[in-house]
C-alpha cells in the first residue's frame, strides 16, 4: 500500500507534465485558427499539413501566408516567450529568496529594452543577433546596477525589489529619451508599441533563435536543480551542502539575463509572466526544481499563447500590446502575493 502511494506521488509530476504538454499543443492548434481573416478550420490545418509535406492545401497564397507566415510563428513565439520568462522568474525567486523577483520587476527587461533600442536607433549591426547582443548588454548593466543599489541599501530581498523598481524607472527613462531624441516619428511609434510587448513582428527566425536559447537555458538550469534547492536554505547552508555558491549564482544569473535579453529583443518587455507562473507551478508540484522548472515552462507557454490570442482579437482589427494584457492580469496577482507575504510576516 505504501509503495503504491509513493509511486503515485512520484508519478504526479509526470502526469502533470504530460497533461501540460497536451494542453500546450491543443492551445497552439486552437490559437492558429483564431483571427480576423475568415479561414475555415480545414483550410488552416491543410496549410500546416502542406508545409509538412503531407498534401496540397488547395488554398490561395494569401491564405497560406496568413497561417504559415503570420499566425503559426506568432503563436509559437508566444509559447517560447511565456516558457522562457516563467523560467527566469523561477530562477530569480530561488536565487534571491524573494517571491516578488522576476525580470520585469528587477529591471532586467527594462535594461534589455534599452540595449535593444540603442542598437535599433544607432543602426549598429542588424538582425536578431545584433538586437539580442544589445539587449544582453543592457540586461547585465541593469542587473548589476540593481544589485549594487541593493547592497548599498544594506542588502536583503526587499532591498533588491526596491532597487529593481528604481532600475526599471531609470532604464525606462533612458529608453524614452533615446527614442524621442534620435528616432523619427514612424520609428518612435513602432518602438514605443514594441516596448509594451508585441509579438506582431514574429517570424520563423525569431522562433528558432528564442526556442534554441530557451531550450538551452532550461537544460542548463535543470543541471543546477539540486543547487537551486539548496539555495532555498540560504547561501551559507548551500555552501555547507557542497554548492559552489559564487560560481553557480554567476552562471544562473548570466543565463537568466541572456534568456530575458533574447526574449525582450524579439517580443519587447512583457511583464508579470515570470512573477505569477512560478507560484502557480509551486502549488502544483512543490518547490523541488527538477519538477518545478518544466511545469513552470509549460504553464508560462500556455498562459502567453492565450494572452496573445486575446490581445490580437479582443479589439480587432486593432491590436493590444501583449504587455498590457499581462499587466492587467498580473497586477492583481502581484497584490495577492504581497498580501499573503504581509500576513506571513
Amino acid at each position: 500500500m505504501r509503495g503504491r502511494a509513493a509511486g503515485g506521488g512520484a508519478a504526479r509530476p509526470w502526469l502533470l507534465g504530460a497533461a501540460g504538454a497536451a494542453a500546450l499543443l491543443l492551445s497552439i492548434a486552437v490559437a492558429i485558427t483564431i483571427g480576423p481573416a475568415d479561414l475555415a478550420l480545414r483550410d488552416v490545418y491543410a496549410v500546416v499539413a502542406q508545409q509538412l509535406g503531407l498534401g496540397d492545401a488547395g488554398v490561395t497564397r494569401i491564405e497560406e501566408g496568413i497561417v504559415w507566415e503570420l499566425r503559426l510563428p506568432r503563436t509559437l513565439l508566444a509559447a517560447v516567450c511565456g516558457a522562457g520568462l516563467a523560467i527566469c522568474g523561477a530562477i530569480l525567486q530561488s536565487l534571491l529568496r524573494n517571491p516578488l523577483a522576476d525580470p520585469f520587476v528587477l529591471g532586467i527587461s527594462s535594461g534589455a529594452s534599452t540595449g535593444a533600442v540603442l542598437v535599433v536607433v544607432a543602426g549598429v549591426g542588424g538582425g536578431a543577433i545584433a538586437l539580442s547582443g544589445g539587449a544582453f548588454a543592457g540586461a547585465l548593466a541593469a542587473f548589476a546596477l540593481v544589485l549594487a543599489l541593493a547592497a548599498a541599501a544594506g542588502g536583503g530581498p526587499d532591498r533588491v525589489v526596491l532597487a529593481g523598481v528604481a532600475g526599471t524607472q531609470l532604464f525606462a527613462a533612458v529608453t524614452t529619451f533615446v527614442v524621442f531624441s534620435s528616432a523619427d516619428a514612424e520609428q518612435t511609434r513602432g518602438v514605443l508599441f514594441w516596448l509594451l510587448g508585441s509579438l506582431g513582428g514574429a517570424g520563423w527566425g525569431d522562433v528558432a533563435l528564442c526556442g534554441a536559447v530557451c531550450a538551452l537555458g532550461l537544460a542548463l538550469c535543470l543541471t543546477q536543480a539540486d543547487a537551486l534547492d539548496a539555495f532555498a536554505f540560504g547561501e551559507d547552508a548551500a555552501a555547507t551542502l557542497g554548492v559552489a555558491v559564487r560560481r553557480v549564482r554567476a552562471l544562473l544569473l548570466a543565463t537568466t539575463a541572456l534568456l530575458a535579453a533574447v526574449l525582450v529583443s524579439a517580443a519587447g518587455a512583457i511583464g508579470f509572466v515570470g512573477l505569477v507562473l512560478p507560484h502557480a507551478a509551486r502549488i502544483l508540484v512543490g518547490p523541488v526544481h527538477r519538477r518545478l522548472l518544466p511545469i513552470t515552462a509549460l504553464a508560462g507557454a500556455i498562459f502567453l499563447v492565450w494572452v496573445d490570442t486575446a490581445a490580437r482579437t479582443l479589439f480587432e482589427p486593432q491590436e493590444l500590446p501583449v504587455g498590457v494584457v499581462t499587466a492587467l492580469l498580473g497586477v492583481p496577482a502581484f497584490a495577492l502575493i504581497l498580501a499573503r507575504r504581509g500576513r506571513a510576516a
